[in-house]
C-alpha cells in the first residue's frame, strides 16, 4: 500500500488521507501548478484555508488534475475572526464559489479565537464558536460539507463543543512536532475519537537547524523533514507538510522507515526548538 492510500477513519465514517499537501504561504496564482503536481504523485488530500488566500487556485488545481473530484479530499478553514452564525455561513458559501466546487470534504474552525487576541485574551469565544458550529452544521445538512472539525482547539474549546452540540468534531488540526509535542490534547482528541491532524511537521522550517534533530535523522539514513513527518505519522496523525517545490512533496511523502519505540520516546522530550523569524506564532496576527 501506497502511503497516499493510508486512511484513518473519522467519526462520521469518512475516511480521511494521513498525508496531506499543506499549501499556507504558496501565493494563488502558483497554487494550481503546485496542486497539480501533487496529485499527479499521488497525493489525495489537500489542506487549504480562508485566510492563506488561495483556495481558488487549490479549485483550479483539483480540476485541472483530471482526478474525479470524489477521490480527493479538500479541506478548507472558516477565517478565525469569524464568530457568529451568519458570516461563518455565508464564508463557507464563499469558499465554494472561489474554488468552484459544489461541496468540500471538511471545514473547520481555523482557531478558537481571532488571531489578533492570540496570546493576549483569555476569552476563547465559547459562544461565537458554537454560532460558526451551527453555521457548518447546516451545511453538512445542505451537502457543502462532507465533514467539520476544528483546528488549535484546546481541552475546554473541544469540551464546549462536544457538550453543547449534536455534532463532534471529526479533527482537531494542531501543532505537532518534535519539539512540541502535546500528548495531553493529542491523547484526549483521540480518545474522544477525534482524529488529530498534525500541521508545521518541519517546525516551521526551524527543525532543519536542530542538531539534535539532524542527528537522529542520520542515524535512519533519512533527511530532517523525513524524520519530523514520520515522527507525526507514528503518533497516528494525519501529517500536513506545506511545499509549492515537487522535489521536497516527493521527498516529504518517502517515510516507509520506522522510528524504534525508544526512539520517539527521546523525540517526544526533545526541548522547544528556537523557531527563529518564525517565531510570531501564528502568523496571521497575535503576540508571542
Amino acid at each position: 500500500m501506497s502511503i497516499f492510500d493510508e486512511t484513518l477513519t473519522m467519526n462520521n465514517g469518512v475516511k480521511i488521507p494521513k498525508m496531506a499537501l499543506g499549501v499556507w504561504e504558496i501565493p494563488d496564482a502558483q497554487t494550481p501548478e503546485a496542486v497539480e503536481a501533487a496529485i499527479d504523485m499521488g497525493y489525495r488530500h489537500i489542506d487549504t484555508a480562508q485566510a492563506y488566500g488561495n483556495e481558488r487556485g487549490v479549485g483550479e488545481g483539483v480540476k485541472k488534475s483530471g482526478i474525479p473530484r470524489d477521490e480527493i479530499f479538500i479541506n478548507s478553514k472558516v477565517a478565525a475572526e469569524l464568530k457568529n452564525y451568519k458570516d461563518a455561513k455565508a464564508s463557507i458559501d464563499e469558499t465554494l464559489n472561489k474554488m468552484g466546487l459544489d461541496y468540500l470534504d471538511m471545514m473547520i474552525i481555523h482557531n478558537p479565537q481571532p488571531w489578533n487576541e492570540v496570546n493576549q485574551s483569555n476569552d476563547r469565544h465559547f459562544e461565537g464558536n458554537l454560532e460558526a458550529w451551527r453555521a457548518m452544521e447546516d451545511a453538512v445538512k445542505e451537502g457543502k460539507l462532507r465533514t467539520i472539525g476544528v483546528s488549535s482547539f484546546e481541552k475546554e474549546d473541544l469540551d464546549n463543543i462536544i457538550k453543547n452540540s449534536s455534532t463532534k468534531p471529526a479533527v482537531n488540526q494542531i501543532l505537532v512536532h518534535i519539539g512540541e509535542t502535546p500528548m495531553d490534547l493529542i491523547n484526549y482528541s483521540q480518545e474522544n475519537d477525534i482524529v488529530v491532524e498534525a500541521f508545521s511537521p518541519i517546525a516551521h522550517g526551524a527543525a532543519l537547524n536542530n542538531p539534535d534533530i539532524n542527528k537522529m535523522a542520520e542515524k535512519y539514513g533519512v533527511s530532517v523533514p523525513q524524520l519530523c513527518i514520520r515522527y507525526d505519522w507514528q503518533l497516528n496523525c494525519v501529517v500536513l507538510p506545506k511545499s509549492a517545490n515537487p522535489t521536497h512533496m516527493k521527498s516529504n511523502a518517502e517515510i516507509d522507515f520506522e522510528i524504534s519505540d525508544e526512539d520517539m520516546d527521546k523525540l517526544k522530550k526533545f526541548t522547544p526548538v528556537d523557531y527563529g523569524q518564525a517565531g510570531v506564532f501564528p502568523v496571521f496576527g497575535g503576540k508571542m
